[in-house]
């Protein structure tokens, strides 16, 4: 069993420790956090041992009447992987720590791609990740993208990709995200970073990206061109990224037109959260001109790197190769629409 610890339950962490908590070799062996919240409440009533992140903060969980078991040094020292699921910046401030006591670690896509051995995605380059000690597992954007971009390089080959990337303004708790009533090209320059981002998966490949952020909260939208390196017929198209587990393809009978009715979908489905892990590809948009090919995407962005974290973790131990995690973890979270 793979000692599992977890740096930060917030967004991505908490999904990560609930994915973790269900596979048949791994044990989370602790949680940290930074101050006492309704999160580190839930970590708590969930069983999960509680860290302290800030030393100086301890104090905090103690007048909050939360229990913790030490500070996060004494997690990171006795875990096998720790999963750095902190915000932005700090994963890079915490590797030295993971150094110290000589724990593998893995951050999440908002770190910069230098300060790891590899960046990770389980679909295009899982053994990349093959005893690595720090592993980066890529953004939604970017692991939306990849999953997608594997499969045409495989069968067609791919001459150019060029996404349009429709960004929600923050998710559901961010409330102090915005836009609130406006559009806006983000970046203003062109490329975005997803297309470099992507390309530390893909290091061939030609891609240019072009971002915009709106007023909402549920999920990314991915308008896709891929230049292929042959003519195909959109039903091919759709029949091979239908044998994809990752790749969920909307049929028109569902009605679902959008990111509200598909989040919808997700929690009568009986998603925990209403997560929604896979790339969700409106099947009647999959259309070719030539060797072009066209296609729209939803990307819930809350949740579709926890199976990549998980497949990381077995990557880095050495515990099962890309088709056995993959397949372990899509069994145990129920992955397939």
């Amino acid at each position: 069993m793979q000692q599992v610890a977890i740096n930060g339950y917030g967004t991505i962490g908490k999904r990560v420790a609930d994915a973790v908590r269900q596979q048949p070799d791994m044990e989370v062996l602790g949680v940290a956090k930074t101050r006492p919240n309704f999160e580190a409440e839930t970590a708590v009533e969930k069983g999960f041992p509680l860290y302290a992140a800030v030393e100086e903060r301890e104090h905090l969980f103690d007048e909050a009447g939360l229990e913790i078991a030490g500070p996060v040094e004494d997690l990171v020292a006795e875990a096998d992987v720790v999963v750095d699921a902190t915000p932005s910046g700090i994963g890079a401030q915490n590797k030295a720590l993971y150094e110290e006591y000589d724990t593998p670690a893995l951050y999440q896509g908002g770190e910069d791609a230098d300060l790891v051995d590899t960046s990770f995605n389980a679909r295009s380059n899982f053994e990349d990740a093959a005893d690595a000690d720090h592993v980066r597992v890529v953004s939604c954007n970017t692991t939306g993208l990849s999953r997608i971009i594997a499969p045409l390089r495989e069968e067609y080959g791919v001459e150019k990709v060029r996404a349009t990337l429709v960004r929600r303004g923050g998710d559901p708790g961010q409330t102090s995200r915005g836009p609130i009533n406006d559009i806006l090209p983000n970046p203003v320059t062109i490329p975005s970073h997803h297309g470099p981002d992507v390309e530390t998966i893909f290091d061939d490949l030609d891609i240019d990206t072009l971002g915009m952020k709106v007023p909402a909260t549920l999920m990314h939208m991915h308008s896709l061109n891929v230049t292929l390196e042959a003519e195909v017929d959109a039903a091919e198209v759709r029949e091979l990224l239908a044998d994809e587990s990752r790749l969920f393809l909307i049929p028109e009978r569902m009605d679902i037109d959008g990111s509200g009715k598909l989040k919808e979908y997700a929690m009568d489905a009986g998603r925990p959260r209403g997560d929604i892990w896979e790339n969700c590809i409106w099947e009647e948009s999959i259309s070719t001109v030539g060797d072009d090919l066209y296609l729209f995407q939803g990307i819930h962005q809350e949740s579709d790197v926890v199976p990549e974290n998980v497949d990381a973790i077995r990557a880095v131990t050495g515990s099962a190769d890309a088709a056995e995690s993959i397949e372990t973890t899509n069994e145990t979270l129920g992955i397939g629409l």
